[in-house]
């Protein structure tokens, strides 16, 4: 269970990264559509790991490479923005949200099922 100041920092670092995303994303990954759906900071505060969802492209693995080589530059605008409000600022690591994917993929199944059977009319019974 995070404390309230683990909540705390984590919410603010999850909003200063999603608008340092927008405005400095698109040099580093291109095209891709990147958010940051969740940020997990360690309970000292010395370390947050951001959770990201990568949409409009085929190879996820390589917008989240080219995060992890930008990190410093990251970082560094994340600083900016939040240096204010903490005392250190958190080392950043990055992890590839697979929950939206996998929902999806759950999605995709059921309609597979329903296609292949399809739904019974009402007045018969099984």
């Amino acid at each position: 269970m995070n404390s309230k100041r683990q909540q705390q920092i984590g919410e603010l670092i999850k909003r200063s990264f999603s608008n340092v995303l927008q405005q400095h994303g698109s040099y580093i990954y291109g095209d891709a559509l990147v958010t940051v759906t969740s940020v997990q900071v360690s309970p000292d505060l010395s370390m947050a790991k951001i959770y990201l969802s990568i949409y409009n492209t085929e190879n996820k693995d390589q917008v989240l490479t080219q995060l992890i080589h930008h990190t410093h530059p990251l970082k560094q605008e994340l600083a900016s923005r939040i240096r204010n409000q903490v005392r250190r600022i958190p080392q950043i690591y990055f992890y590839r949200d697979e929950i939206v994917d996998e929902m999806y993929h759950v999605d995709e199944l059921f309609e597979k099922i329903k296609t292949a059977y399809p739904a019974s009319k009402s007045g018969e019974e099984e």
